[in-house]
Formats: structure tokens, sequence, C-alpha cells
């Protein structure tokens, strides 16, 4: 079954529990897939979209 909900900033930022200026960040140096969606100047993103980009990410290695 596909998520047709839309994230934004702060959905993703919470999700992987960071800080929103940290996605944002992400995505200005293009770690962050394009957006599916941008409606008023704001983009968006599908749950499945983020989902699949937090699988396919580098695990934080032990200190």
């Amino acid at each position: 079954m596909t998520d047709g909900t839309l994230w934004s900033y702060k959905d993703i930022a919470a999700h992987i529990q960071v800080q929103p200026d940290t996605v944002r960040s992400y995505r200005k140096h293009g770690l962050l897939p394009p957006p599916d969606q941008v409606r008023n100047g704001k983009p968006y993103w599908y749950g499945d979209t983020i989902r699949a980009w937090v699988a396919s990410r580098p695990r934080n290695r032990s200190r």
C-alpha cells in the first residue's frame, strides 16, 4: 500500500529526530531526494519517499 501523505521539513525532522533546519541543510547539499510536490513554494515529500531515503542512508557508526 502506498502512503500518499505529504511530509514537510518539520515532519521529516521529527521522523529522523533532527531539527527542521538540519533537513533544510540536507536538501541544500543534495542529500535529500527531490520533493514530490511543491505547493506555494514549499517542498513536500510522500512518506514512502522519505522512508525509502531513510532506509538507504548510511547508519551512524559507533564511537
